[in-house]
This record gives C-alpha cells, sequence and structure tokens, in this order.
C-alpha cells in the first residue's frame, strides 16, 4: 500500500523530534572495595550527553556583592545557587552533575558543608574531591565549587 507523502513526513519529524533530546544515562557506583562515602558517589559512568564544565563559583550574589561573610554555611548555600544559575544556563540541572571539585579554607567546617551540599544532592550524589587551600581569590571567601554536569544531548 502507497502510502501520502506527509504522512511519512510527519512520521520523520516526530521520530527526530523523540530523538533530539536524549537523557544522558548516569550510572553511580560505590564498589565494596572502596570505603563507604558519606554523601558523594565514587564512580560516576555516563553513557551520552552534553557535557558542561562550570567554572569555580563563589558565594558572590548577581551585583558582585559577598553573601554570609564568616559564615561558611551561608556561602555554601550561595555558591550552590550560582552552581544552580550556571547549570541552568547551560540547560542543566543539579541532578545532572556528574562531578564536584570543593575548595575549603578550613576543612574543620565540613559537618556544615555537607549539611548544606545533602539538600542540594538528594537523590544520587555525583563524584567529589575536597581540598584544603589557604585562602582562595580573595580573603573573605571560605568555599568555591567547581562542577561537571551531563545533559541532555541534541543529534
Amino acid at each position: 500500500m502507497k502510502r501520502p507523502a506527509f504522512l511519512l513526513i510527519s512520521f520523520c519529524l516526530a521520530t527526530m523530534a523523540a530523538c533530539s533530546h536524549r537523557e544522558p544515562d548516569m550510572n553511580h557506583l560505590n564498589p565494596s572495595a572502596l570505603p563507604k562515602p558519606n554523601g558523594y558517589s565514587h564512580v560516576v559512568e555516563v553513557k551520552g550527553g552534553r557535557t558542561l564544565y562550570i567554572s569555580g563559583q563563589i558565594a558572590l550574589d548577581q551585583n558582585g556583592a559577598l553573601v554570609g561573610a564568616g559564615d561558611l554555611r551561608a556561602q555554601t548555600r550561595q555558591v550552590f545557587e550560582n552552581l544552580k544559575a550556571a547549570l541552568a544556563a547551560g540547560g542543566g540541572r543539579m541532578e545532572d552533575v556528574a562531578k564536584i571539585t570543593v575548595f575549603m579554607t578550613d576543612v574543620s567546617g565540613l559537618p556544615a558543608f555537607r549539611e548544606v551540599r545533602d539538600g542540594y544532592f538528594t537523590q544520587k550524589p555525583p563524584a567529589s574531591s575536597l581540598v584544603q587551600v589557604s585562602r582562595l581569590v580573595r580573603p573573605d571567601l571560605l568555599i568555591e565549587i567547581e562542577a561537571v554536569a551531563v545533559v541532555g544531548s541534541d543529534h
């Protein structure tokens, strides 16, 4: 049976639209040979998608004013809000983050950091590294976080 050309074109366009945005497949792994992680994943395997590299985010609001002088919790919240905004600009969400690198000036604040972080990564936490540094780009900053995310791809 011969089909009208417009049906064939409609099918092709519908198929292309369905395939034009494919969610990446992210598999979070915590091998039993490694210690149990606290709020992060040891390995995140990603298949498909577009990769976003998010520069280190610091505790400045959109006007460039410091948020939370001397308060690690407040600075961490602002950093994660900035990270969310950067992800959104690239079409991503917090769930798309595969890896974060955290730079803190004093790791004794780790419990406060974890408390805030765990409110942003409620499902499957990303792979993570945390490094204590002597200082950040400004002396009033306590934390900086960079991220790698994988978002749906366009074909």
